[in-house]
């Protein structure tokens, strides 16, 4: 069986930031950096080219493919900063709807830039998801 193309890489969380051009992505991706150290604890890894993820996580479909992906990760790409949570959360609904200007997929939020969003509306998305994800973790509240 094929083996993923994302993989933890020892690539710098740090360089990757400072490479990105456009001043206002980079600002955004500090932001979004320390909002995941703050809701999982636990340090960044580069996971290929260009997602930053927080631990992982080992699935299995029912097919026999499995692998790891991040717990937690997002990625600021040059169209849209795109953060990898789903909605199926207890009040996913009612927090994609008071956070302000965005897109969803089914397992992607993609936010144009920050100042779009409301910040602590995001954080509480992607805490929830985080715990849903590791449910062994506590749920960090925003304070």
């Amino acid at each position: 069986m094929a083996e993923n193309k994302t993989q933890p890489t020892a690539a710098s969380v740090d360089a990757f930031i400072a490479q990105i051009e456009n001043p206002r992505r980079r600002t955004d991706a500090l932001t979004a950096l320390e909002m995941y150290k703050k809701v999982t604890g636990l340090p960044p890894v580069m996971w290929g080219p260009s997602i930053i993820g927080f631990g992982s996580l080992h699935y299995a479909y029912e097919t026999g493919r499995e692998g790891d992906m991040p717990a937690a990760a997002f990625s600021p790409r040059k169209a849209n900063m795109t953060f990898y949570v789903g909605d199926k959360f207890d009040g996913a609904a009612e927090l994609f709807a008071r956070l302000g200007k965005h897109k969803k997929s089914v397992a992607c939020l993609y936010i144009n830039k920050l100042d779009d969003v409301d910040l602590d509306v995001l954080h509480e998305i992607i805490a929830r998801q985080y715990h849903m994800d590791s449910p062994q973790t506590p749920l960090v509240n925003i304070e």
